[in-house]
């Protein structure tokens, strides 16, 4: 229920054991580039990096040994290699150099899943403001009935979060997921004068950025990482809150397009997919403050809060996987019922239109007796069980600067949207260019 098919393949053992693998493959290959390895070696040497070439839980069952996979992963490569290749394998490497580019291989294959939903669920929610950027709602303030607007008003709100959120993702994915080589103390002493061009040749390799310097103790990536994780399960959670309100049984403005049901209540019909959504955005903050919370890192290495690091790491990845796709696949079966999004308008009887009509009294009579006339018809209509709009045209002091045109004007919703239409627009227009960037 919290993850997907393509994000469990992309951060489970398997993958996590292939993307150390994948590490010491290009290792050897980047230093035979730069004449510290004989070109065969490095050949053997990632000829054998195949993660179905390993037992995966024995070498689990021995990192509780050595706090670390890669010590177990490493004597196990060196057995298999051929004997020449031996003094080669993990040369002037350590084992957090292993695990952090493991981590963002890892990181990269989970991305290029969630991304692609992020930007599918956007498209959709543009589809949504397209569709209905004139359809009228009541908004709602503090859970109360507030003014009009527009589904699509609505929708284009969920666009711009979902872009946003997908645009600080990419510029990681793109930029920030960076190779790590520095060697026991980040000083690459093995490799001697090498050592930077090695890392270049490495990241060449792995197709992610060469950093500076090494980035051991420095979690910025990590942090960044999880920030933006936490930031798109947020807003991939608001839009599943908002629907699962909208499909109250008592508002019934939006209905999910396979609803489950109930082990007790046959006629029920669940939001599950937001409900699905909703979990995993509530599990994700906890994550990212464990994330952000290990970034105390002490002197040139870590002790425990690197550790603390890898396991939350790939849940989020996971979470935020399965609440894009979950959103996604909402948002394209979502059904729209512009009807009752009409009968909730008009369920205060034409109170939401008070602000409207206040507006020509307070000019001609002041402020205060402006709205404290509006106010008492505001009461009157609710101890009579009548309408705004009949309070209206039956008070002898509006009609003395209201006619009947101007009162049914001022109380009609569909006139008074505001820039909502227009919003609607902005957002779809800003999510065009994004995608043409």
């Amino acid at each position: 229920m919290f993850s997907t098919p393509e994000a469990t393949r992309h951060s489970g053992a398997q993958a996590w054991l292939q993307a150390m693998l994948d590490f010491e493959g290009a290792l050897a290959t980047a230093q035979a580039a730069a004449g510290l390895v004989p070109p065969d070696a490095a050949a053997d040497i990632a000829r054998c990096c195949r993660a179905e070439l390993f037992d995966a839980a024995s070498i689990a069952e021995r990192a509780a040994g050595s706090a670390t996979p890669v010590i177990p992963l490493v004597r196990d490569l060196t057995e298999l290699v051929p004997a020449e290749a031996r003094p080669h394998v993990h040369r002037g490497a350590t084992s957090q150099d292993v695990l952090d580019t493991a981590a963002m291989l890892v990181c990269r294959g989970v991305l290029d899943g969630v991304l692609a939903d992020l930007r599918g669920a956007a498209d959709e929610c543009a589809r949504l403001a397209a569709e209905h950027r004139t359809t009228p709602m009541i908004a709602r303030s503090l859970l109360q009935q507030a003014l009009p607007t527009t589904f699509g008003a609505r929708a284009a709100t969920w666009l711009t979060s979902l872009d946003e959120a997908a645009g600080a993702l990419q510029v990681l994915h793109r930029q920030r997921l960076a190779v790590q080589l520095g060697g026991p103390a980040g000083t690459l002493s093995a490799l001697g004068p090498d050592g930077p061009r090695v890392v270049g040749l490495l990241a060449a390799e792995l197709g992610l950025a060469e950093p500076v310097v090494p980035w051991h103790t420095d979690r910025t990536r990590i942090a960044e990482l999880a920030g933006s994780l936490g930031t798109a399960a947020g807003a991939l959670g608001k839009i599943a809150l908002d629907v699962t309100l909208h499909a109250q049984t008592e508002v019934g403005e939006l209905a999910e397009g396979r609803s489950g049901g109930s082990s007790a209540m046959p006629h029920k019909q669940n939001p599950v997919g937001s409900v699905l959504v909703t979990a995993a955005a509530e599990r994700a903050p906890g994550l990212v403050s464990t994330l952000l919370g290990a970034m105390r890192q002490e002197y040139e290495r870590a002790a425990g809060s690197w550790q603390a690091e890898w396991e939350p790491l790939g849940e989020l990845l996971r979470l935020v996987a399965s609440a894009a796709a979950r959103t996604r696949e909402l948002l394209a079966g979502l059904r729209v019922r512009p009807e009752r999004m009409s009968e909730n308008l008009g369920l205060t009887r034409g109170l939401v239109m008070a602000e409207s009509a206040a507006g020509p009294l307070v000019a001609e009579l002041g402020r205060t007796a402006g709205q404290d006339l509006v106010t008492e018809l505001c009461r009157r209509t609710v101890e009579r069980g009548s309408s705004l709009r009949a309070e209206l045209l039956a008070e002898p002091r509006v009609r003395e600067i209201l006619s009947a045109e101007d009162i049914h004007r001022a109380t009609e919703p569909a006139d008074h949207l505001g820039s909502a239409a227009e919003f609607a627009d902005r957002a779809r227009t800003a999510h065009a260019e994004r995608q043409d960037r």
